[in-house]
């Protein structure tokens, strides 16, 4: 993909963390456990790259809380390290993993990005706290990032690869084995 492409990309997905939060709170209060703004992020990173989606990771909450207030500025703290690591951790996954099959690499690139995302993003919840004199225990992360965050787990990994496969097979973005049954996920 071009770097132009690419960049038209990243920036449509980081207006896509200021309009996702807004519209999916129209759902009410489970909105937020549904994580919006983690949607783009992750497939900025998954179709653009490392660099692209630690970008988006960045710019995307810094434009939405400027422009929504979604996030509030005491969330900024651990959702930038969080939603950075996303996009770096799935674009640096995606140039490595190579198993025949899109839709395996597409997870094989997700599933550990978003784990070591939530470390991050508890690491600096502890660092915040810590610094106001607070405590942060594993069993308070874990219920945050994993429990609570579970339905927006679920969410991201149906409907991120779905996307990202979509865009593959529409020819937006290049496909990730052209002329490969492998493209829409089958092996």
């Amino acid at each position: 993909m071009s770097t132009v492409k690419k960049i038209a990309l990243c920036a449509i997905c980081v207006a896509l963390c200021a309009a996702l939060p807004p519209a999916f709170h129209m759902l009410g209060p489970v909105a937020s456990v549904l994580s919006p703004m983690h949607i783009p992020v992750l497939l900025c990173g998954l179709l653009c790259g490392w660099s692209y989606g630690a970008v988006c990771g960045v710019a995307g909450p810094l434009l939405s809380s400027l422009l929504t207030g979604m996030p509030p500025a005491a969330a900024l703290v651990h959702m930038l390290p969080e939603l950075c690591v996303y996009g770096l951790v799935c674009g640096a996954l995606m140039k490595l993993v190579r198993t025949g099959s899109a839709a395996a690499d597409l997870y094989c690139a997700m599933a550990p990005a978003m784990l070591v995302g939530r470390v991050a993003g508890g690491a600096a919840r502890t660092l915040f706290l810590l610094g106001k004199g607070q405590s942060y225990t594993l069993a308070l992360w874990a219920g945050a990032y994993l429990v609570e965050g579970l339905p927006g787990i679920l969410l991201h990994l149906f409907l991120v690869p779905a996307l990202a496969l979509a865009l593959m097979r529409a020819g937006l973005v290049p496909a990730r084995y052209p002329g490969r049954a492998a493209q829409s996920g089958a092996a």
